[in-house]
């Protein structure tokens, strides 16, 4: 029997502690009214999570556009929660570990899981090292890129890692070859109640030799594209009709992709279409500083293709596009101090650019 949204599993604990429903209202009223922000975020949520209404507000990340609120029904977040704790076998009374967020989904759903499947979780600050104990052992975890960069020496307390947010780099997929636990890249959004296909980064076994650049859906879960070649989630547990999105993907199969980059971000570039998210995959780990590709208009190209640098110089050795191929070469590099980021702190690379007067 499917739970309901209402209900709290018998073995979930916050911190250590026990809580039943009535119970958790009077704690998420003491962490809004006293707990720092990352608490305060937690609190809010659960209030939300606990009242009348049959859905919750979200706001999306707004990398791509202007952030918005939508609507999601407690009952998909459920199911989304199951879904996660199938596909991780994930059982009551384990211990997991929550550093991110609590008011995007990524952040909501682990404590949606904890609540759902009776799992002990332990919350710490949401930084990019996250102040963990290193003394304890977690059956889960879910970080950012860049806290899983951070953190990838200390990974042996934890077994299962998914990551998501932003790409993970090649030098963070080398960095976490040989590390213990099982990590999975996810792909997923708001709109999908967190995520919906799974990448493994690493811990192969026979049957799968090495990585490969492709997702695979979680059950019950199935995959077209549109016209424009973008991604189309057919998952009825999560909405009644089919969701689709800005991602243009390569489809293997109805149950697998490899996903190419954003649909708004595509480079037409002489008749040349470019994905600045894969040349920046094919650049991450020889640039330091964080960096995106875009373009910028031209008279001849039409779109001519550039590299925005986050520097106090323009001092980047070009020799290092030697490798692209021929049409991947940024023709120009930008330079500003600082890139402007979402609420979500990914970077806003319209608002960005328009900085520098482009």
């Amino acid at each position: 029997m499917i739970p309901n949204y209402t209900n709290v599993h018998l073995k979930f604990k916050l911190d250590n502690l026990s809580y039943k429903y009535e119970d958790l209202i009077e704690v998420a009223y003491s962490y809004v009214k006293e707990g720092l922000p990352y608490q305060q975020e937690l609190g809010n949520f659960l209030l939300d999570w606990l009242d009348n209404h049959e859905y919750v507000v979200v706001k999306t990340s707004g990398s791509t556009g202007k952030p918005k609120k939508i609507k999601i029904k407690k009952q998909a977040m459920v199911n989304s929660a199951i879904a996660t704790g199938d596909f991780f076998k994930l059982k009551p009374g384990d211990k997991v570990l929550h550093c991110l967020p609590s008011n995007f989904i990524a952040g909501k759903m682990m404590i949606v899981r904890a609540i759902v499947l009776g799992l002990e979780l332990d919350m710490v600050q949401p930084l990019a090292l996250p102040p963990i104990d290193y003394e304890k052992d977690y059956a889960f975890c879910a970080f950012t890129p860049m806290q899983l960069k951070n953190f990838a020496k200390y990974l042996k307390s934890i077994k299962t890692v998914i990551v998501g947010g932003g790409q993970v780099s090649e030098a963070i997929i080398e960095s976490i070859k040989d590390k213990k636990p099982h990590i999975y890249e996810t792909y997923g959004m708001t709109e999908t109640v967190s995520h919906i296909a799974v990448k493994k980064l690493n811990n192969f076994d026979d049957s799968e030799f090495e990585y490969n650049s492709s997702f695979n859906t979680l059950p019950d879960v199935t995959i077209s594209t549109d016209e424009r070649g973008c991604l189309v989630i057919n998952a009825p547990y999560l909405s009644d009709e089919k969701i689709v999105t800005n991602d243009l993907v390569k489809i293997y199969s109805d149950t697998s992709f490899e996903w190419l980059g954003r649909y708004d971000n595509v480079i037409n570039s002489g008749g040349i279409k470019l994905y600045p998210e894969q040349i920046e995959r094919k650049l991450r780990s020889k640039i330091k500083e964080q960096f995106f590709i875009t373009s910028i208009p031209d008279d001849t190209l039409g779109n001519k293709l550039i590299l925005v640098l986050e520097s106090k110089s323009n001092n980047l050795d070009t020799s290092i596009f030697d490798d692209l191929e021929k049409y991947e070469k940024p023709k120009e590099v930008l330079v500003i101090d600082k890139f402007i980021e979402t609420s979500s702190r990914k970077i806003h690379r319209k608002k960005t650019l328009k900085a520098i007067n482009f």
